[in-house]
């Protein structure tokens, strides 16, 4: 395990420069890099944090380049409850504060059970909410409640609060398991916020 304090900017410099090299590899097929194919050593924490609002950053300050965000987060991979960044030659740990992903602004195409929503990431991903890419949505500590989108292999997106009363807008009650939720339809699958009740009181 390397130690934390040990040429942290060569491990910066470093990463970002295998990351780069896996990014132009993968960039013929416009994809993102296999990271889920990679298993290199585990190198140690880098003293990266992924904040609540999305902002990243490094020994403490933001990291200002939108474009090395972004390749970062092409590199991402969740394992449990933990976070890493990982190239074909290292893996190392990092500080996710809530979800690694912000999204930040959604189109609407179609309505009813023909709509479709899909929604762009603070890293500029868009993503069509369906199966494989739902909506959860979770208490929030003021009471209401808090949407997050499926991105990709276990990476959520928190949904902005702005967005989310979109949402409540678009929403409708149905009956699920016999009980009465109120959600929204995207895709042709309905993504439940809570129990009707719930929901009600939470406006």
């Amino acid at each position: 395990m390397a130690n934390q304090g040990q040429s942290a900017d060569r491990g910066l410099e470093g990463l970002t420069a295998a990351a780069q090299s896996a990014a132009k590899a993968e960039g013929a097929k416009k994809g993102l890099p296999p990271v889920h194919l990679w298993n290199p050593p585990f190198c140690g924490d880098l003293d990266i944090r992924i904040a609540s609002d999305g902002t990243w950053f490094y020994m403490g300050t933001p990291i200002g380049r939108h474009a090395l965000v972004r390749l970062f987060s092409t590199i991402l991979k969740r394992e449990g409850d933990k976070h890493f960044l990982v190239t074909p030659v290292e893996k190392v740990g990092i500080r996710v504060d809530d979800a690694p992903f912000m999204a930040v602004e959604m189109l609407k195409h179609g309505e009813g059970n023909q709509r479709v929503l899909s929604f762009r990431t603070n890293v500029d991903d868009w993503v069509t909410c369906d199966a494989a890419h739902r909506l959860r949505f979770e208490q929030a500590a003021d009471g209401g409640l808090t949407p997050y989108l499926h991105v990709r292999a276990d990476l959520w997106a928190k949904v902005t609060r702005a967005l989310y009363y979109d949402l409540v807008d678009m929403g409708e009650e149905r009956m699920v398991d016999g009980q009465p939720m109120f959600g929204v339809e995207s895709s042709g699958e309905f993504f439940p916020m809570a129990d009707a009740e719930q929901v009600r009181a939470a406006l």
